[in-house]
């Protein structure tokens, strides 16, 4: 049986296998489907352009993965707190209440909801082969995440594991706040004029991410039953149209 009716904070594919053709994406501006979602768009843009301005000293490139330095620590750290900060916008939202400190075997359980491990980032600028990355592929296992563990590490002891704040495990947990977002959000960014809709761009199946300089795959893979089958047009009367996701 096919989803009727939106998850909050969670983009999905329809039945016919397309995201936002014909408008229907409109559902994720409505003010119910997520609290305040403008506050973690803004959030990610001030990470996006440190980052940008963090290219002007070190190239986006195969060569310089092993780097690491203070400001790659900074943004590292910056970035996954944001991670953690929207996990817990859509496991609260979606009603989990599991009691005590959440942490990542909490956190996990949005690739359940949100298929987090089959999205992909790509670097529009790369010197080498890791263009593309797919930071939460280890959860299709039993695996943890070395870029997460990187960042827990260096936090806590980080006069001898400064060397995890590297270049690589940055980049990792940037591609992987971009799916978190992209997952929310597809490419809504909040701003005036935004209306939900997919600009053209390069025939690779990627489309521009929120903030238009990543380009994110969205899942093709979703199951047939787990897929989205509702009319936007008539759903969107109700008082509220949305339904919480039950996590197990």
């Amino acid at each position: 049986m096919t989803i009727q009716r939106p998850y909050r904070r969670t983009v999905r594919q329809f039945v016919d296998g397309h995201y936002a053709e014909g408008g229907r994406a409109r559902y994720i501006s409505h003010p119910k489907f997520a609290v305040a979602p403008e506050h973690y768009v803004r959030a990610f843009l001030l990470i996006q352009k440190d980052l940008l301005t963090l290219f002007d000293y070190v190239e986006p490139a195969d060569t310089n993965l092993q780097t690491f330095s203070f400001r790659i620590h900074e943004l590292l750290l910056r970035t996954c707190v944001e991670i953690e900060a929207n996990f817990v916008a859509i496991l609260t939202e979606n009603g989990y209440n599991e009691s005590g400190n959440w942490n990542m075997s909490d956190y996990r359980k949005v690739n359940e909801s949100h298929l987090l491990s089959a999205y992909e980032v790509s670097f529009p600028l790369w010197h080498g082969d890791k263009r593309v990355r797919r930071p939460f592929s280890t959860w299709d296992s039993e695996s943890g995440l070395d870029w997460y563990q990187a960042y827990n590490k260096s936090k806590h002891d980080r006069h001898s594991k400064f060397q995890l704040a590297n270049f690589d495990n940055l980049l990792d947990a940037v591609s992987a706040l971009v799916i978190v977002l992209s997952s929310q959000f597809r490419t809504e960014d909040f701003g005036p004029g935004n209306s939900c809709l997919t600009l053209e761009g390069p025939n690779d199946g990627t489309e521009s991410a929120i903030g238009d300089y990543f380009r994110v795959k969205f899942p093709t893979n979703w199951p047939a039953d787990l897929r989205y089958d509702f009319d936007w047009q008539i759903l969107q009367n109700e008082r509220d149209p949305f339904q919480n996701f039950i996590y197990s």
